[in-house]
């Protein structure tokens, strides 16, 4: 059985990712460049911070398991 653990997040990572509607996170967490896989994969086991005023999400490719990241703009 494979369980996924949940995201951890900084305070104000928190706030920003509970802002976004929970349907555009999902197509976020699905549409992440794997450079290893060459193609859009979903992040895995990541965590979340900001940086520079914009989240960002660190975590696994769900097909390889590399490393890879998403960086969410804040408007």
């Amino acid at each position: 059985m494979n369980v996924e653990t949940l995201p951890k997040f900084t305070p104000p990572a928190a706030k920003l990712y509970a802002a976004i509607p929970a349907d555009i996170r999902k197509q976020l967490l699905s549409n992440v460049w794997c450079g290893v896989c060459r193609h859009e994969v979903m992040i895995s086991n990541f965590s979340g911070a900001v940086r520079s005023g914009d989240l960002l999400l660190v975590g696994k490719c769900s097909e390889c398991h590399g490393d890879v990241a998403r960086v969410i703009e804040s408007a």
